[in-house]
């Protein structure tokens, strides 16, 4: 059941969401960033990214002054804004990936979005303010993943004991809260003795993998629930109001029972005690906070809404999103179903290649909001090379372990690698500059045929030297017509 709540009746839902997820003053402090030095965050990001120093650097700067600003009192600390970055350079030169492992490296809450996919109000589309709410729902799921984490050993006892009450139920002498006149307190006490026995032996059974394909019954919960969605001025946006939190004297809870193998009942056991086990008002509490203090959001493709109105077209809209954002960006309030977030100090991270238009092109009030700009510069042969080679999951790397599952030993040589980077770098500068991703699509073609062959091949030791290489792509990289539809 879905129900529309128009404009009119928008203050009476924002009222009921208050009273179901009001948030006192006094937050719990979100986890605090790991005390990473600069120079350590950069050696971090090297590991993963090649290059891009100077990058690197603004990045480590930028989180480094959130932790300062932490230990300031906290008159100071509330003035002091994040140094927002735009990051300038062409696709695939790691814009993305220093973001993502920027934020991995603190556990911050990270949030990848394309600012082209927004609108101005009164178009179509979605609004800025998403982004907030989707912020806040990966910093929800990241701390409750922490607290399950927390209770997951007392979680698993748990399920242990309701299923071994499934398989093996209490006696009706044992249920009894008051004996009767025939019973006699020995009796009782041999019968409940000789049923722990029992129930110890089946536990030893349980756990040795014994009992996994037995059946049993489970008593579930019925989690369907209606929801609302709240029409206002900027479209449709889904709240997911469970009303049985609003109204919990109208509906009852609804359980049905269903026969599962002992294993899958064992999942939804564990999965039903850690709900009951975390509080999950303190978890909003404490991703609220997390979210606000060490969110970090990258938007990318910000070149793409760069430039101002000049007349009717399709890009109409292109200003009107940049006003909408700028908000956002200063630092505002945003009403989510968790209740109102401030964006005063997340970190944003702008990313474009900006190939047409260029920074200056932005609204001023929005380059104001970056501070810091940094180029990115296009890869070279060299860059190829290390980018094969040296990074925690290189490309080399994932290629040997994948053929690997099939029993093949693959190995390359530093000429093959050379030629690789030669013509990854060649393909680049004759049709589009694409960056790394360049060799994905080489490194696909040149396995092409040791893919396809592995599992039959009877020589499972096979070495890519320079010669294969020249036999595989040559004729492609000379040929551009044919590069430029496959590579």
């Amino acid at each position: 059941m879905r129900v529309q709540i128009s404009v009119s009746l928008y203050p009476l839902t924002f009222a009921l969401l208050h009273m179901v997820f009001y948030l006192p003053e006094n937050i719990e402090d979100a986890t605090s960033l790991d005390e990473l030095t600069p120079r350590q965050i950069v050696t971090e990001l090297d590991k993963y990214v090649v290059g891009q120093a100077n990058a690197k650097r603004s990045v480590a700067v930028a989180l480094r002054n959130r932790t300062r600003r932490q230990k300031l009192a906290p008159e100071l600390a509330e003035d002091i804004l994040p140094k927002n970055i735009i990051m300038i350079g062409p696709t695939g030169v790691g814009k993305t990936e220093i973001a993502r492992r920027l934020a991995r490296l603190t556990n911050s809450p990270f949030l990848k979005v394309e600012a082209s996919r927004f609108t101005e109000v009164g178009y179509v589309g979605r609004d800025v303010e998403s982004m907030v709410r989707d912020l806040v729902e990966v910093s929800i799921d990241m701390v409750r993943e922490e607290k399950v984490d927390e209770v997951a050993e007392k979680a698993e006892q748990n399920a242990e004991e309701r299923l071994l009450d499934l398989l093996l139920p209490p006696p009706a002498l044992m249920r009894k809260q008051e004996k009767t006149p025939l019973e006699s307190d020995e009796g009782r006490a041999a019968t409940h003795e000789q049923f722990q026995r029992t129930r110890e032996k089946l536990r030893a059974q349980l756990r040795e993998g014994k009992l996994d394909d037995r059946e049993v019954e489970v008593e579930m919960r019925d989690r369907s629930m209606p929801a609302f969605e709240v029409i206002s001025s900027q479209g449709v946006e889904e709240m997911d109001i469970n009303i049985k939190d609003i109204l919990p004297g109208l509906f009852g809870q609804r359980t049905k029972k269903r026969r599962m193998h002992v294993t899958e009942a064992m999942e939804y056991l564990i999965q039903e005690e850690e709900n009951r086990l975390i509080d999950m008002d303190q978890v909003t509490r404490t991703a609220v906070e997390r979210a606000e203090q060490s969110g970090i959001i990258f938007l990318d493709e910000i070149d793409k809404i760069a430039g101002r109105e000049r007349g009717a077209g399709p890009d109409v809209s292109r200003e009107g999103v940049q006003r909408d954002i700028l908000p956002i960006v200063e630092g505002t309030t945003v009403n989510t179903r968790y209740g109102m977030v401030r964006t005063d100090h997340v970190l944003f991270v702008a990313a474009g290649a900006f190939h047409v238009s260029k920074p200056s092109d932005l609204i001023p009030e929005l380059q104001g909001r970056f501070p810091i700009r940094v180029e990115l510069h296009s890869l070279t042969t060299e860059d190829f090379i290390r980018i094969l080679k040296e990074p925690k999951s290189a490309l080399v790397k994932q290629y040997i372990a994948l053929l690997e599952t099939e029993g093949i030993k693959l190995t390359f040589s530093d000429e093959a690698l050379q030629e690789v980077a030669k013509f990854a770098a060649a393909v680049n500068e004759a049709t589009e500059n694409i960056g790394a991703r360049r060799l994905h699509t080489i490194m696909e073609k040149l396995l092409d045929e040791i893919s396809f062959e592995g599992p039959d091949l009877k020589k499972k030791i096979v070495r890519v030297d320079a010669a294969y290489v020249q036999k595989q792509l040559a004729d492609i990289v000379k040929n551009q017509d044919l590069s430029r539809y496959i590579l």
